[in-house]
């Protein structure tokens, strides 16, 4: 998938058509009542099941798709794979907030779905939750998807695995939305048990980054966690700050710990990279490098700045390789990037970096 010219963007002249499909009334309301506060959105139809569905994507000919997981008569998976094989659209995939949940967000995210996010819920606003849909619609909306082979699984290729003749004391710092739990597997898998200790931001919500973090630690070769307050930065773990939550980096003598904790949207994003980045630049400085990937919007781009006015050696995806080319894109326009380069150049050049004194 590529990402197109968008507007509030030239580009597009019309709003954006949406199809909400959900088996829950409730939901459906809630949605076309938030979406339809944006002048950009145009909720043209809503379904209460994939059969429905398929018949409104063709009347209809909606640019973007939200899509609820468990339905009747078929689950919403069977349905994307379907959709992906056939008239593939971008699909943000709109989940209940639950484990389960979030493992079966991954596999949709794996079929081709360009988003995931959870419905709103104790813990997570209808407010939250709005500002984060549109966002998500408008940073898609354009997408390029590809048809995909109707397969239940994604044969990926694994890249060699990379090596480092010696572990290092610096921290990397990895910043990604849009498109970033690909890049983030294709990128984690190559490195070395004893790469540096790793701290990540991805935009995902609850229960959802336990789940990746899982499927991503048992594909690579170094540990991956969901983080905890306290959790030690060491060589060969890298840490997932945990959705709902930001994470900062924190130093105590010569260790590097993380934090996690609560607190308003930064950004419009909870975790947001800025919070990882500032807290990277004021803890870790010339000792870090930073890693901004495929991404809407331009979280990150204040905080990589930051970092790379304290020292820190910093690197960002370039356009031909990103699912959406925002966040890199304001990062290098805000100054904060020394090295512009596609993904599967990347994690030999981080490792690079971290190795230089």
């Amino acid at each position: 998938m590529r990402q197109e010219e968008y507007a509030g963007a030239p580009g597009i002249v019309r709003p954006i058509r949406v199809l909400l499909v959900d088996d829950s009334a409730l939901v459906r309301k809630i949605l076309q009542e938030e979406l339809a506060r944006d002048p950009m959105i145009d909720v043209v139809g809503t379904a209460s099941d994939p059969y429905f569905a398929r018949d409104k994507i063709v009347a209809l000919h909606p640019d973007v798709i939200t899509l609820d997981i468990e339905m009747p008569r078929m689950d919403g998976l069977t349905f994307l794979r379907k959709l992906m094989a056939h008239h593939p659209l971008p699909v943000v995939v709109v989940s209940s907030l639950s484990r389960k949940g979030g493992e079966v967000a991954l596999e949709a995210l794996e079929a081709g779905a360009a988003e995931v996010m959870c419905k709103p819920g104790a813990s997570y606003t209808v407010g939250d939750m709005s500002i984060e849909l549109v966002e998500k619609i408008k940073a898609i909306a354009r997408l390029r998807v590809e048809k995909q082979a109707p397969s239940t699984t994604k044969n990926t290729p694994i890249a060699p695995r990379l090596a480092m003749t010696c572990t290092t004391n610096k921290v990397i710092a990895i910043g990604a939305s849009t498109g970033g739990t690909e890049a983030l597997k294709n990128l984690l898998v190559t490195l070395p048990g004893n790469a540096p200790g790793i701290v990540i931001t991805q935009h995902m919500p609850p229960h959802f980054t336990r789940s990746f973090a899982e499927r991503l630690n048992s594909l690579c070769e170094i540990e991956v966690v969901e983080g905890k307050d306290g959790d030690r930065v060491r060589p060969g773990l890298a840490i997932l700050a945990p959705g709902g939550f930001h994470m900062l980096l924190a130093r105590s003598g010569a260790q590097y710990t993380v934090r996690v904790k609560e607190g308003p949207l930064v950004s419009r994003h909870r975790p947001s990279v800025n919070v990882l980045f500032k807290s990277v630049a004021r803890y870790a400085g010339q000792n870090a490098v930073g890693v901004i990937l495929t991404g809407m919007g331009n979280d990150g781009a204040e905080g990589m700045r930051a970092m790379h006015d304290a020292g820190a050696k910093n690197i960002a995806q370039d356009e031909a390789t990103c699912v959406v080319f925002g966040m890199p894109k304001e990062a290098i326009a805000a100054g904060g990037v020394d090295h512009t380069l596609p993904l599967d150049s990347i994690p030999a050049q981080m490792l690079r970096l971290a190795a230089q004194s």
